[in-house]
């Protein structure tokens, strides 16, 4: 079973509590139990045919808001709450631990539906749906998808923070913005069953609104699969890497972890983080194209063929520029070895010339080279290795990446997952990546071998 903070244990069973609260029937309510029971239904077998690999989505539950909304827009708040909970706690749940997983996403459904439910019946929307007045059902609709929306980028930020240590205002960033499309999509599709169930030809015709749902459906089974074979891409790229400099083994993977977390630092938006994950993850990809034999070179390198591993770079640039999801990683992959001052390689980009996603790749790869175990030299402690990026910072690295990287670490700490030091046979000229140049050179260290020699 995965470890879940107490805190997020406690904060999911706070969220748990509020839920049975909102459970609880209203006195004098009448609740059409047929109507909370065929709803209860159709949402549970839309949440299990999602998840078939007839459909091929295996992606958090929320793709059948449309019921959801359709219940707040039809019953009581607690029994429009009600309709969540079987989907919720049948649903398919692929990590550890499963209960509480399950019990997360079933509280947190029911307090949406809950506060959708209770601002459509406060601002009259449902006296707008019995007559079928779509126009004038539209205000108290848009307003009950707000607040379902806010209530669930509230409880997700919640979670975030208390599970993953995430401070509250990153954990809320951009959660609403990214979510509130699609559930406005998915409520106008809710206030139009909402409408036909209310019609004279009632349920069955309320049915009919899905069938566009399944266009988009399998449009976004399309998407993910597409997801996953940039990600099988990627994996093989790297796997090859792996296998041809076992040396550095793991080292692309934390590469891309550190240059996520400067990206992260700087604010900057999900997708171009995804983006410069891979950049740090390819960054090295180039070295397929260099001889095993200078990879893996036992003593100094002779300028020449520190030449020809200076053009792993652009090897690797050559190898992915026609993988367009990839976008301004491909400039990474090809700047990771410039220097702000000019002495880097391949082309001696000075300052800005040097691409962004460039800067960022080339700190992540200087910090992982420091704290890994090399023929060379023992890890560095994280703390040396961020003191010696802030005194190369405005010569060799950008000092605004630099400075994002000590505040991410600084935060939540480095634990990569993987490390270079039980490699066999790595006892070669392999250079500290892009790592800058020691004080002191590690005693009886080949000169090729030394922090610097930028393999």
């Amino acid at each position: 079973m995965e470890a879940v903070p107490a805190r997020a244990r406690v904060y999911i069973a706070c969220v748990a509590a509020a839920a049975l609260l909102c459970l609880l029937p209203l006195p004098g309510v009448r609740t059409p139990w047929w109507a909370v029971a065929l709803l209860a239904a159709l949402y549970a077998g839309c949440e299990r045919v999602a998840r078939s690999r007839f459909v091929g989505i295996s992606h958090p539950a929320g793709t059948f808001y449309p019921v959801l909304l359709a219940a707040a827009f039809l019953l009581p708040a607690p029994a429009a709450a009600l309709v969540a909970v079987p989907g919720a706690l049948l649903s398919q749940v692929e990590q550890r631990p499963v209960a509480l997983r399950r019990t997360w996403r079933a509280a947190q459904l029911v307090v949406g539906v809950w506060a959708a439910a209770k601002v459509h019946w406060l601002l009259g929307g449902r006296d707008a749906v019995c007559a079928g007045d779509v126009p004038y059902a539209l205000g108290p609709a848009g307003a009950a998808v707000l607040a379902f929306c806010l209530v669930l980028a509230l409880l997700d930020g919640g979670i975030l923070a208390m599970a993953e240590r995430v401070p509250m205002r990153r954990a809320w960033r951009g959660l609403v913005a990214r979510s509130l499309a699609p559930i406005a999509v998915h409520g106008l599709a809710g206030l139009m069953m909402a409408v036909l169930w209310r019609s004279p030809y009632g349920p069955v015709a309320a049915l009919l609104v899905l069938l566009p749902m399944c266009v988009s459906w399998w449009t976004f089974a399309q998407y993910h699969r597409e997801r996953a074979a940039h990600q099988a891409t990627i994996r093989a790229l790297v796997q090859a890497v792996d296998i041809k400099d076992g040396y550095t083994r793991g080292h692309s993977e934390r590469v891309g972890q550190a240059s996520m977390m400067i990206a992260r630092e700087l604010g900057m938006d999900d997708d171009r983080v995804e983006v410069l994950r891979f950049a740090g993850i390819l960054h090295d990809v180039g070295k397929l194209g260099v001889p095993t034999r200078l990879l893996r070179k036992n003593g100094p390198l002779t300028p020449e063929e520190r030449r020809v591993i200076e053009l792993h770079p652009e090897y690797g640039h050559e190898m992915v520029r026609g993988i367009g999801f990839l976008g301004e990683a491909r400039a990474a992959v090809l700047h990771h070895h410039e220097r702000l001052d000019g002495t880097g390689y391949p082309y001696g980009l000075v300052g800005s010339q040097i691409p962004e996603s460039a800067r960022v790749v080339a700190v992540a790869d200087a910090f992982d080279a420091m704290t890994s175990t090399r023929c060379y030299s023992r890890a560095r402690p994280v703390p040396v290795a961020l003191a010696e990026l802030e005194r190369c910072a405005g010569s060799h690295f950008d000092p605004v990446m630099v400075a994002a990287l000590v505040e991410a670490v600084g935060r939540t700490g480095w634990r990569p997952a993987v490390t270079a030091d039980d490699a066999e046979g790595a006892e070669g000229a392999e250079g500290a990546e892009g790592a800058p140049p020691p004080r002191v050179p590690p005693p009886g260290a080949p000169v090729s071998s030394r922090p610097g020699a930028h393999r």
